[in-house]
Formats: C-alpha cells, structure tokens, sequence
C-alpha cells in the first residue's frame, strides 16, 4: 500500500458535531407524530424505532472511522515504521480502540433499552425510555472528544504525506545537513524542494519523479543526518534512518569537502562507517558535491586517505558533482540507475521466480531427418526483378515519382480509379457509388437485365393481342351519362369523406400531442338551425338529426308539462291560494314561450337559451341551482323571501330528483319506441 491510499480517510468530526449528525439524522429519517391514543404496541415499536435507529446511525459511523484509518501492522515496513515515527503506535492503537470500545457500549444500550420499551405501558414512560438511551448513547460519545480530535490531525498530516511507493525503483539520497542533497533533487527530478544555506531546511521526506529508460522513477530527498546513536536521534533525522532501513533504493551518500556544510570531512565519514549497516544489499555511491569549490585533488593527504579507505571497501563507487556548474548531474543519475536496475535483476534471477517461469516454456526445435538442403523457394520474378533507383530513368514509375512530378503532397491526387478491372476502360471514369449500405455496384446490377425486359416486351405484346386489357373497358361501356354522372358524384363524395377524415385525424393529433385542450368560454354557442345550415351546404345529409330533434323537444315538452300539473296537485294539496295573492307556480308565460317555438319555421330551438325573462337561476350555497320567479332573494339566507320558498336544502334535492325523473322518462321512452 503506498502512501496514496491515506488520502482517501474521510475527516473525522468532534465529538459535538458527531452528535448533532447523527441525531438530526434520526430526526430527519424516522416518523415524529404519535398520541398517547395510539395502541401500545405502535407506541412502543415508534420510540424501538427510534432508539434503534440512532444506535445504527452511531455504529455506522464509527465503523467507517475504524475501517478508513489503516492498521500498521498490515502495512508495509516503511509505512509503518515512518507512521509510529511521526504519530507514536501506541498512542495511535489506543484511539481506535476507544472508538470500538464506545461502538460497542452504545450498541449494548441500544440493545438493552429496545428490550425495556417492549414492557413500556404508556407513551410518556416509552417516550422517557428513549430519552434516557438516547443521553446515554450521547454521554458515551461526548467521552470521545479526544480521540477524536487526535485522529482528525491524524487524518490531516496523513493527507499531506508524499506519496512514496516502497516497490518502486527508487533514488535515495542522504548524509549531513546543507550538503546538496535538495540541489541535487531539482535538477534531475521535476520536484521544487526549498534550499536555503543553512542546516536542516528539509525536515521531512521529499518525493520527486523522473524518466530513465522510459521507466518511471522515484528520488526520495531525507533531512540531514547527524552522528549520534539512534536513541538520541530526533523525529526528523528518524524519517532518513526509516527509509535507508527499509526501502530497496540505490544509496546516494552526499559529501561536501569543501566544509561550507558546517562539518569536517572527518565527521562526514565517521558518519558514513555508523550509518553503513542500514545500506546492506543495496547499490551504493559516494557522491563528492561542490567541486567547483573544492574537488578530492585539492584534499590534504591525511583526508584523501580517510576518504579512499571509503571508497576501497566492496562495492562502494566514488562519483563527483556539482550542483552549482550541472556539472557530473546526469553522470550520477545514469550510473546510479543502471547500477539499481542490475541489482533488482539479479535479485530476481536468484530467486525460484524465475526458475518456474522458464519451466513453463518450450521451444521447439525441428528434428533433422537427413542431410538434405532444403533452400527456400524465391520465385525468378523477384529474383530478376530489378532494384528501385531514383537516379535510373527507366526505372518503374512510382506514385511517388508521380507525386513529385505532379507538384508534391497536397497538390497530387492519387488516382484510385485507373486500376480498375472493368470490360471497357472507357467506364473506369464513371461517377458511381463505390459501396451502399455495406454492398458494391454488382449486388445491384444483373448482367441479364436486357434480354429480361425484351421477354417482358413480348408478353404485354401477346396480352395486348388477346384482349386481356379490353375486359375492363367492355364493362363501362353499356352505362348511360346519367349513371356515369352518378358513379363521378360518389366517387367525389368519397374522396371529400375520405379527405375531411385526414384533418379532422390530423388536428386531433395535433391538439393531443402539442398542447392540450382549452375550453372557449367567449364562443358563442351555435343554435339547431344554423348546425343544420352548415350542415346542408358541407352537403350532409340532416334529416334523422331534425327528427331526432323534434322529438327531443316533444319529450321536454311533455316532461315540463307534467311536472306542472304535478306542482298543481301539491299546491292544492297543500292549501292554495294566499292572502297576497302571490302565484309562484304561474306558468303561463313559460307556456307561452313554448308555444312560441313550435310555431318557429326551423322548429324547436334546442341551443336557444329561455325567453321567458322572469325565470331565472341562482347558484345557492350548496352548489345546486334554484328557480328565481320574480321573487326577491335574501342575500343572508341565499333563499326567495316569499314563505313558501322557505323549504330545506332536502326537500329541494328530493324535487329536483323527481322532476328530472319526469324530463327523462317520456325521452326515454320515445327514443325506445323510435
């Protein structure tokens, strides 16, 4: 695992903000209403619900937080190691374990307290129930304030961490504070690391990339180190000591003999010798830094020998540098990353990897059966077929010479279709389509297309002479002009019909499709007389609609007829004839007014509205409509002001259920005898 998937952690909230998500998620996500009207059971099953829910919410999210941060001991030595450094194991491990401990106590509370609202036997103890477990699972959390800040640092200095890959062929360089180390890293890596001319600029690791061989490669940069045991060494110094440790790089030990570092060239290799355990099995180099200043010829002889005893020991090389002038820079980058990459094959050749990977591959070899020659087989043509030269003026001409000739790339056109293969050459130039629909100009071209159309020719020919066409003309013949006329005037018709049902099909899907039907409330509405005019000249024939409507209007005749008389029986019944004189049920102008009708030329007027002015409508408060005779309405009571209109809401219903009773039935029954 490299150091990248530590930037994935989610932040982790305090202990405040963790209690606010979780219980403003409870609120949100489970139901609110109850009433102690409610059965227990339902009572009891809300607050379990809620209890229960909380309890998941909180197990949710410690999981999370447990699951995202890593274990260090599944870890790779590097990482591992590097993070005990900077966040101390011990302290990091009881973190988590108090969050699982906490995830553990809120769920046994939940548990518990679920169990305890099974025997609630009213809403206020269920409802004090889930209060007490939901404070106690809040008091459980508040506790974890500190381990949870702890691992939001934690979690942030993780993020910032370079992404080191332990596996990776990787550059790594050290020694002693201000030798050159950053310099070094900027200008073989695209990385940008501060450098500064005092000790200890770099206190972490610094990760830069480059390209080798088309291989991608990885320059780690440590702090500088000083000569002192582990023990006493700090945080910083310790990043440098974990990565040589473990880390399968190539050794860049950095010297500065020229001492502008601050330290003798003595202390610089005394603390090579105490550092040199940790670079066992591992290219190493001795890279002299600064020698535009001072270069190992300039040495005292007592130094040079301290420093060639270094260098005379089993696989350390010496190589020089200068950051300043670039001078040796890609010198020390190539030797460095051909030295690795030797070593990580011969560490792969000896191990058995190798070994069961070439067990696995055969070649096969032919076995000689004799002592013949068997020389392979070239044709004379490509034998004798003479070499292209440019220079020979005989030579064969090329599309390229074409091209040359004809004034270069983007001024020649090849030619594609002088090679074709066709009966005339005459035809190579034809504009035709070259494919259509994934087929050629031959799957749509029959080579016996003529001698098919000369046999269709004849047969018309022979039909012709038969009379196999005049059949037809024989039948038409005997009609007179009147029947022909009649024949021409149906067909007319039928083409109208035919035409009048596309649009009327055509506007219908218009309207359903691209907008949706309004209502027209400012059209007038059309009378029975002027339907049936437009209806005679669109030539429609109208005489069952006019039947239809007389008899329409002699059935509401009737129905208005008898429930007058019906209204007669009950005012007689019910005592007529007041002091005031007042006759509401007069109807002779209503009488009037349909005789008036019948007499009208068209006949009945079925869309007309009533001229009978003293009869009116009024919408009462219950919806339903109410006949106005003249009368005074009081605005207070939305009723007639006359005693006898002071009848309930029931008895009105009751007469309008009978009278439409009286209108329909006589319709009904002439439509049945029609």
């Amino acid at each position: 695992m490299a150091t990248k998937g530590l930037k994935a952690i989610a932040p982790v909230p305090t202990a405040a903000d963790f209690l606010d998500i979780v219980l403003s998620k409870t609120q949100r996500k489970t139901p609110t209403v109850i009433h102690k009207g409610f059965k227990i059971s339902r009572i009891r099953s809300f607050y379990m619900r809620k209890v229960k829910f909380t309890q998941d919410s909180f197990d949710e999210k410690l999981e999370a937080i447990l699951s995202e941060f890593p274990i260090l001991d599944n870890l790779h030595p590097f990482l591992s190691s590097l993070l005990n450094i900077l966040y101390d194991k011990n302290h990091y491990k009881l973190a988590l374990g108090q969050l699982n401990t906490a995830k553990h106590l809120i769920d046994q509370v939940g548990k518990d307290y679920c169990r305890l609202l099974k025997f609630g036997d009213s809403l206020y103890r269920c409802k004090q129930l889930k209060k007490a477990a939901l404070g106690r699972m809040a008091t459980i959390m508040r506790r974890q304030k500190e381990p949870l800040a702890y691992l939001e640092q934690v979690r942030q200095h993780m993020s910032r961490l370079p992404t080191i890959d332990p596996t990776t062929r990787t550059l790594l360089i050290c020694g002693y504070p201000n030798v050159g180390k950053s310099s070094f890293m900027n200008k073989v890596t695209r990385a940008d690391v501060d450098v500064q001319p005092y000790a200890f600029t770099t206190k972490s690791l610094f990760v830069g990339h480059m390209d080798y061989k088309y291989l991608r490669w990885q320059v780690i940069d440590t702090p500088g180190i000083l000569d002192h045991p582990l023990d006493e060494m700090n945080t910083i110094e310790m990043q440098s000591i974990t990565a040589m440790a473990h880390l399968r790089s190539c050794i860049l030990y950095f010297m500065d003999l020229s001492e502008q570092c601050g330290y003798t060239v003595e202390a610089q290799c005394q603390l090579f010798q105490s550092i040199k355990p940790l670079f066992a099995n591992k290219p190493k180099f001795i890279v002299v830094n600064k020698i535009d200043v001072c270069k190992i010829e300039d040495l005292e002889p007592e130094r040079r020998a301290m420093l060639e005893e270094i260098i005379s020991q089993e696989d350390i090389q010496l190589l020089q540098v200068s950051c300043f002038s670039e001078e040796g820079v890609m010198d020390v980058r190539n030797q460095a990353c051909d030295a690795l990459l030797a070593h990580r094959v011969e560490a792969k050749e000896a191990t058995k990897r190798v070994e069961n990977v070439a067990n696995r591959i055969r070649v096969a070899m032919p076995v000689k059966r004799d002592n013949v020659q068997r020389k392979p087989f070239i044709p004379d043509g490509a034998l004798d077929r003479k070499k292209y030269d440019a220079n020979d003026p005989d030579r064969i001409i090329l599309e390229k010479d074409l091209e040359a000739q004809s004034g270069g790339p983007g001024v020649y056109s090849v030619d594609l279709k002088k090679s074709y293969l066709l009966d005339n050459d005459d035809w190579k130039q034809d504009n035709i389509p070259e494919i259509i629909n994934g087929k050629n100009i031959a799957d749509f071209v029959d080579p016996d297309i003529l001698s098919k159309l000369e046999e269709l020719e004849l047969e018309e020919e022979r039909l012709e002479a038969e009379g196999f066409y005049e059949s037809d003309k024989e039948e038409y013949e005997d009609l007179n002009s009147d029947q022909e006329d009649a024949i021409k005037v149906t067909a007319t018709s039928i083409q109208a019909q035919k035409k009048m049902i596309r649009s009327e099909h055509a506007r219908k899907s218009h309207q359903s499709l691209n907008r949706a039907a309004i209502a027209r409330p400012d059209r007038p509405a059309m009378k029975l007389s002027d339907m049936l005019g437009r209806m005679k000249k669109s030539g429609i024939e109208t005489d069952k609609l006019e039947k239809r409507a007389e008899i329409l209007a002699k059935a509401k005749r009737l129905a208005y007829e008898a429930s007058n008389q019906e209204r007669k029986q009950r005012k007689r019944k019910a005592g007529e004839g007041d002091e005031d004189g007042m006759n509401i049920d007069d109807n002779d102008d209503d009488e009037a007014g349909w005789t008036s009708q019948d007499d009208n030329e068209d006949g009945m007027d079925v869309d007309g509205e009533d001229d009978n002015p003293n009869r009116k409508k009024s919408k009462g408060d219950h919806g339903s409509f109410k006949v106005k005779l003249g009368g005074r309405i009081d605005p207070k009571r939305s009723r007639l002001s006359h005693p006898l209109t002071q009848i309930d809401a029931t008895t009105q219903q009751s007469k309008v259920g009978r009278a439409s009773a009286l209108m329909w039935g006589p319709i009904n029954m002439l439509l049945n005898f029609r």
